[in-house]
């Protein structure tokens, strides 16, 4: 199931007891006793890049260059979201396998800056992939796996079928299922309506991030949600604005409504009444950031990002793992291709849509595995981690 449609179903869904992760209101009301404090990009990558194409200059995150040849894993964000989603992630297979990591910023995204930031096509985003690997590769391009959650999932897959990368090995598809992705969008534009407009600072915005369940993971929310938002005032990512000064302090934050897109058992208690803020709360409140991406403009492209996807998927030649974070996501397409041995499925349980974020150990291991079984990679270290075996 979807957060979506996790979403729709709350009103229907009986009380659940409070998480304990979440802590109880104090006497102001205010509920952080957590570090909001955003983290800079080079605590997870070794270097960035902007990559100069015929349709704008891209921007990318690279690890440092395994010692060991190893292949590189080409990391596609969801709607959204950003390279920087996959910090964490980046770290944890690392240390697993070896490997290169590049997360890209999706045009319309990030920190990339194209001719046409509309034009959100699976074809034009797939495209754009393939342009950026022959830039910075050419002809000497190492294997490639191609990584892609959610909407970056459904171009991992349009990239697959469109033959633009000549050393892929594979491709693994995080959370992202044609069926269930389809009856999702017919409330999308109300679940975009729902999120919040602005932030007053960035922390703000990632205390939202968790609290709403968007991201579950904390120190993943830390480094990945500076990556979605802009300053109103200057048009730049948030992230050029880090590392922030020391003086910019990390005040306590009340949300009348929280936004949620988690379950009902993953959120903190209900928001205490807010009372009428006085002219110094007032000013405090000013908007100063906004998301980098006006979601709710690209609906005439999403039916083409997830029409006919089980069947491409499917049809890409090369080994191919499905992660999701629940198996009642399958469809009946994939249902019977699974059963047929046509594809490596595996399930993680009690995590949200960003399974890589919320879970960046456990999906490093699920996919180190996935290309040790192959031999498309070597284990880095000792070579002994938890092994994930496919689901039958």
């Amino acid at each position: 199931m979807s957060n979506l449609q996790r979403c729709m179903m709350k009103s229907r869904l009986p009380p659940m007891c409070p998480n304990p992760k979440f802590p109880k209101p104090n006497d102001h009301g205010f509920r952080r006793t957590t570090d909001y404090n955003p983290v800079m990009w080079s605590e997870y990558f070794a270097e960035q890049r902007d990559v100069q194409t015929g349709k704008g200059v891209f921007r990318v995150y690279l690890t440092k260059q395994p010692e060991e040849t190893g292949p590189l894993l080409v990391m596609l964000h969801g709607g959204g979201f950003s390279a920087l989603s996959w910090a964490h992630f980046s770290v944890e297979i690392a240390k697993i396998i070896h490997c290169q990591c590049l997360a890209i910023d999706i045009r319309g995204h990030g920190d990339t800056q194209t001719d046409n930031e509309d034009d959100l096509s699976a074809e034009t985003l797939a495209q754009d992939i393939g342009d950026i690997l022959q830039t910075m590769y050419g002809e000497s391009c190492p294997p490639v796996l191609l990584v892609g959650h959610s909407m970056g999932g459904a171009i991992c897959v349009h990239v697959a079928n469109m033959d633009v990368v000549p050393a892929l090995i594979g491709a693994v598809v995080i959370d992202v299922v044609e069926g269930t992705a389809l009856e999702a969008l017919a409330s999308m534009q109300s679940f975009l309506r729902s999120r919040p407009n602005t932030f007053k600072s960035i922390q703000h915005a990632i205390e939202w991030c968790v609290r709403s369940g968007q991201i579950r993971n904390i120190e993943s929310a830390r480094v990945s949600m500076p990556g979605q938002i802009v300053n109103i005032e200057t048009g730049k990512l948030s992230t050029n604005e880090l590392p922030l000064p020391e003086e910019s302090t990390d005040e306590p934050t009340k949300f009348s409504n929280p936004n949620a897109i988690a379950e009902d058992a993953e959120l903190p208690p209900p928001a205490v009444p807010t009372p009428v803020p006085s002219a110094s709360a007032a000013a405090a409140s000013v908007k100063k950031y906004t998301w980098r991406i006006d979601l709710s403009k690209s609906e005439k492209y999403w039916e083409g990002w997830f029409q006919g996807l089980s069947q491409k998927f499917l049809d890409v030649r090369v080994p191919k793992l499905l992660l999701l974070a629940g198996i009642d996501n399958l469809d009946r397409a994939l249902t019977v291709g699974q059963m047929q041995g046509k594809f490596q499925l595996q399930v993680l349980a009690r995590c949200g849509h960003a399974v890589h974020e919320d879970r960046p150990h456990e999906v490093a291991e699920v996919i180190g595995t996935y290309l040790l079984r192959n031999k498309f990679a070597q284990p880095a270290g000792d070579g002994h981690f938890l092994k994930n075996m496919p689901m039958c």
